[in-house]
């Protein structure tokens, strides 16, 4: 998607990531390995790994024997191999919708926040099923952006009432596959079994405005992209659009929650 002349679906920065959106991934992630019950010894793919919220947390939850952590950008790669020191973990630069990996291999392939993001979501889930073991499990979690995703309803509802052409950015809109059916018939059209999909709600209070809105500066992700995209005088608008509407607690803080979608499955 283009804004400004800008790409603004970008990922390279794992330090930034980290700062807006990776660390409200982080308290998702062992909530989601809590509900697969995945055994311990465990060979794991994390496909589309970012700034390794999830793979961390595998390590620390599950006890896996092996981990191989995926991504297609060599920063975030980059970033996690210099985060994460454990003889047990592999890095791999690749394309979630053609893993270069041979079928069959993992006990537990899993992915966070980054199925929307591929140009064929089904095409990626096809390839996670490919690679797991019979009898293994498969699943990953995406954002609620449409409705519960209160963080990003409200900058992108700010951005539009300033610019409507921001409305085509807008994640609610542009992914589909956000919502318990399309993620259910993904798995489903995958050739996976015993397929459910729970929600995963998580608070994201943020300690003051600055808070909420210095991390978009670091422009990783569609509404990060698109903030550093205006120019100054827009982007002044922007913030204090925001700051108008989000919703304070008294002391300052500005108390949202989050959804995220998580599905399940079981290779045949």
């Amino acid at each position: 998607m283009k804004s400004q002349g800008r790409d603004v679906d970008t990922w390279a920065s794992g330090d930034a990531y980290e700062n807006n959106v990776g660390r409200w991934s982080r308290r998702v992630a062992p909530r989601l390995l809590e509900w697969l019950e995945a055994p311990p010894d465990n060979v794991w793919l994390d496909v589309g790994c970012g700034a390794g919220a999830l793979s961390q947390t595998i390590l620390r939850q599950t006890a896996p024997r092996e981990l191989t952590c995926l991504d297609r950008s060599a920063g975030f790669i980059g970033h996690v191999r210099a985060h994460v020191d454990d003889p047990r973990v592999r890095f791999t630069v690749g394309d979630a919708q053609a893993l270069p990996v041979e079928s069959s291999t993992y006990d537990a392939v899993v992915s966070g926040l980054m199925l929307n993001f591929v140009p064929r979501p089904q095409q990626a889930v096809n390839d996670m099923a490919r690679v797991t073991l019979p009898g293994g499990r498969v699943a990953v979690y995406v954002w609620d952006y449409a409705d519960k995703m209160q963080l990003m309803r409200y900058f992108w509802d700010a951005a539009a009432a300033l610019d409507p052409a921001a409305g085509a950015l807008d994640e609610g809109r542009r992914f589909s596959i956000c919502h318990p059916p399309a993620l259910r018939d993904l798995f489903q059209q995958a050739g996976l079994r015993d397929v459910t999909v729970q929600a995963i709600d998580i608070a994201t209070h943020f300690r003051d405005f600055d808070d909420f809105w210095l991390p978009l500066l670091g422009g990783q992700g569609p509404a990060a992209g698109y903030a550093v995209s205006l120019p100054e005088e827009r982007r002044a608008a922007l913030r204090d659009r925001l700051r108008a509407t989000l919703p304070f607690a008294p002391d300052g803080s500005i108390p949202l929650m989050a959804r995220a979608w998580a599905a399940r499955g079981l290779k045949t």
